[in-house]
């Protein structure tokens, strides 16, 4: 908010999150954390250059993210290849089920959030503060972490080549990605 007022603050506790940076650090995965908007990692490796490029952050190498982080972080991000996250996937889920979100936000980050923190909660909260409808309310995603926002619109709309979780969460509503007219097609369904 302009006037610096947080809308939101359920952050991963910090005990929770630790046992995310254990299993990461077991598997030498890369595994990043955040404090005060900054981006925290404890290892100097390609993957944190990657996501910092990506983001737009810069680096913060810091020599433990235990002490680092404080009580709670934003989201923990394990970035690797695709493949191993779409195998690591269903196990993290499993082992982390009714205690913390995991969902790959891109096929190489794999992102865990606090159980009551998730894209729906933040458009539910943001309808409820703008006093819009939820059947009003749209949304657009190409990410498994954006399937419960694109669930909870009274518009969803996944781009076309996510992983079926995301198109199915948008009643098989799809369009383009980018460059390819998705925009174009989805200010036709938002004025239909």
């Amino acid at each position: 908010m302009p006037n610096g007022e947080k809308l939101l603050d359920q952050g991963v506790p910090h005990d929770l999150a630790m046992e995310v940076i254990r299993y990461a650090r077991e598997r030498d995965l890369h595994v990043q954390a955040y404090r005060d908007d900054q981006l925290l990692i404890e290892r100097d490796r390609p993957e944190a250059h990657i996501y910092s490029e990506h983001a737009g952050m810069p680096l913060h190498l810091v020599p433990d993210l235990d002490a680092a982080m404080g009580p709670t972080t934003p989201k923990l991000v394990i970035v690797a290849a695709p493949a191993t996250l779409e195998r690591l996937l269903p196990e993290v889920r499993a082992h982390w089920i009714g205690r913390l979100n995991a969902a790959t936000s891109t096929p190489d980050y794999l992102e865990f959030t606090s159980i009551e923190s998730d894209k729906s909660g933040a458009l539910r909260i943001l309808c409820e503060r703008l006093g819009v409808a939820r059947e009003q309310a749209a949304a657009a995603g190409d990410g498994r972490n954006d399937a419960s926002m694109l669930a909870w619109a009274g518009l969803g709309v996944a781009v076309e080549g996510s992983p079926s979780e995301v198109i199915e969460a948008a009643q098989r509503r799809t369009i383009p990605g980018p460059g390819r007219g998705g925009i174009e097609q989805l200010a036709k369904l938002l004025l239909k």
